[in-house]
């Protein structure tokens, strides 16, 4: 929630939220377990709807993402450190988009 403050109040255009995941997952550690891709705003909120996501771990990511989206960003981006690049397009990881 912090950093997804900074970011909004440095006017950044990008948010990173590296984290222990390659991507945000649907089903985490099932059988069944999803990686997404990307998502944009409205999927991020029908997904927290649905408790897709646990409180103490994807949920506050992904509420950071959508505020931060909300309030005038472009994209989020989840994943792991080791997958940073300097072409934003190019990174590992969940895209989050308006």
């Amino acid at each position: 929630a912090a950093s997804c403050l900074l970011a909004t109040r440095l006017g950044a255009e990008t948010f990173i939220i590296s984290t222990d995941v390659d991507k945000v997952s649907l089903n985490f550690a099932t059988p069944e377990e999803v990686q997404l891709d990307r998502m944009t705003v409205a999927e991020c909120r029908q997904y927290l709807a649905d408790g897709r996501f646990a409180a103490g771990s994807m949920r506050p990511k992904i509420n950071s993402a959508v505020r931060f989206l909300e309030q005038g960003g472009k994209k989020v981006i989840i994943t792991q450190p080791q997958n940073l690049r300097a072409d934003l397009d190019e990174i590992y990881g969940t895209h989050i988009v308006p």
